[in-house]
């Protein structure tokens, strides 16, 4: 992600912070995402290509041996030649014609192999939102749609954030589903990033689909969530785009404000060496996870 396109503060909402009382559910467990994420982000550094990479890929199939797994590996084309990389799908069949993709991406920033940047928020909170979702999942007969979970890899500029030199894995998997019929079948792409953030703040991504995002809208007033959303909106090139841009009904979850703006750190800790586990919250990762999974629910509903 990661490109700022046209930030624009809006007035805040005015809506009920108190959870819908038809809402009883018990709360996603965070404290087991932040766990996952704090065993992945130990790997350290996991930028394409690296040791820590072939290490980030064996997590994730120990994390689904119970589960079907593929594969998506594909040859990108990057300022720096060819790099190999790799997807990973798990299905969660569901019982009526149809697919939600919850998605994130799992690897760290090229540029920043030198200083330690193991991406705590930035690719390692939600892939341990998305784990501990599939433990959820697992083992249950779904009556809705079936549920997909993608780990995206190469969502990270190699160089810099310009042209295409970012979203290979989403960008690549977008044009083979759009190849094969799959895109026909997705209902809704929902895109997790940055969202462990202690000081939690959803923003609006303002290129999303309407209606989804107003699906999520609802989510976060039904979880009791809502304060942490839409407080203000901004544009956002991340790994929604290429499914967008197929007509696919996408939206891009993501608090990209992360730390403190400064002179020297005009992004805060988003893509520095700060970017650290003591940085995210089970709290974050709960909020997270109660939205995406009645969100989840109000997709089966419409």
């Amino acid at each position: 992600m990661k490109h700022w396109i046209r930030p624009a503060l809006l007035a805040l909402f005015s809506l009920p912070l108190t959870a819908n009382p038809a809402w009883t559910q018990q709360h996603f467990q965070g404290d087991r995402a932040l766990e996952i994420a704090r065993q992945f982000v130990a790997i350290g550094p996991r930028w394409c290509g690296s040791p820590g990479h072939l290490k980030a890929e064996e997590f994730l199939r120990n994390q689904f041996k119970a589960d079907k797994l593929e594969e998506d590996a594909f040859t990108a084309n990057t300022p720096i030649g060819p790099v190999p990389m790799r997807n990973f799908i798990v299905r969660f069949p569901g019982k009526k014609d149809g697919v939600i993709v919850l998605a994130t991406h799992y690897e760290t920033n090229y540029p920043l192999r030198h200083i330690g940047f193991v991406g705590a928020n930035d690719g390692g909170s939600t892939t341990g939102l998305l784990i501990e979702i599939a433990n959820e999942l697992r083992g249950k007969t779904l009556d809705g749609y079936s549920v997909w979970l993608v780990f995206f890899d190469g969502e990270e500029a190699i160089e810099t954030w310009q042209g295409t030199d970012h979203t290979y894995g989403s960008r690549h998997l977008a044009a083979k589903w759009g190849a094969d019929g799959t895109l026909k079948r997705v209902k809704a792409f929902l895109l997790a990033d940055m969202l462990g953030d202690k000081d939690l703040d959803v923003q609006k991504e303002t290129q999303s689909t309407p209606w989804l995002s107003n699906l999520v809208m609802q989510a976060a007033r039904n979880t009791g969530h809502a304060k942490y959303f839409f407080a203000n909106e901004q544009a956002e090139e991340d790994d929604h785009m290429p499914f967008l841009q197929r007509n696919v009904p996408s939206i891009d979850i993501i608090d990209a404000d992360y730390g403190p703006h400064t002179q020297q750190q005009p992004d805060g800790w988003h893509h520095t060496a700060q970017d650290t586990m003591d940085k995210i919250s089970a709290k974050s990762l709960t909020i997270a996870g109660d939205v995406f999974l009645e969100s989840i629910k109000l997709i089966n509903q419409r």
